[in-house]
C-alpha cells in the first residue's frame, strides 16, 4: 500500500499527464490489491485507500470526458470501480467515528503529504 501511496503523490506532482498505458498499469494494481486485502485494511490503511481511489477515480472521470472511444468507456468504467472502493472506505471509516468534515480535513493534509520523506 505505501509503494501505491507514494506512486499517487508522484503522479499528483507531475506537471504532464501520464499515458493511458501507465494509467490503466497503475490502476489495475491499485484493484487487485484492493480486491485481495480490502478486508484486512486497517485505519492508517482505509485511509491511504481512500486517497488513491478517489484521485484514481476523479482523474478517471476527467479523462472519460477528454478523451472519445473505447479509451473513454475505459477511463469510465475505472472510474465508476473505484467510486464503489471509495464508498466502502469512507463508510468503513464513517464505522469507526469519523464524520464528512473530519475526512475532509484529513484528505487536505495527505494532499500535503511530503512521502518522498518515510
Amino acid at each position: 500500500m505505501n509503494e501505491m501511496y507514494k506512486q499517487i503523490h508522484i503522479y499528483l506532482k507531475m506537471e504532464e499527464e501520464i499515458p493511458f498505458d501507465e494509467f490503466e498499469k497503475y490502476y489495475k494494481k491499485v484493484i487487485a490489491y484492493f480486491n485481495e486485502k480490502a478486508d484486512q485494511f486497517d485505519e492508517e490503511t482505509l485511509w491511504k485507500a481512500l486517497f488513491i481511489s478517489e484521485n484514481v477515480m476523479s482523474n478517471a472521470e476527467g479523462r472519460s470526458k477528454e478523451v472519445k472511444g473505447q479509451k473513454a468507456k475505459k477511463y469510465l468504467k475505472m472510474s465508476q470501480r473505484l467510486t464503489l472502493w471509495a464508498q466502502n472506505f469512507a463508510a468503513r471509516l464513517g464505522n469507526m467515528g469519523y464524520n464528512e468534515e473530519q475526512m475532509n480535513e484529513r484528505f487536505e493534509k495527505m494532499f500535503e503529504d511530503d512521502v518522498m520523506e518515510e
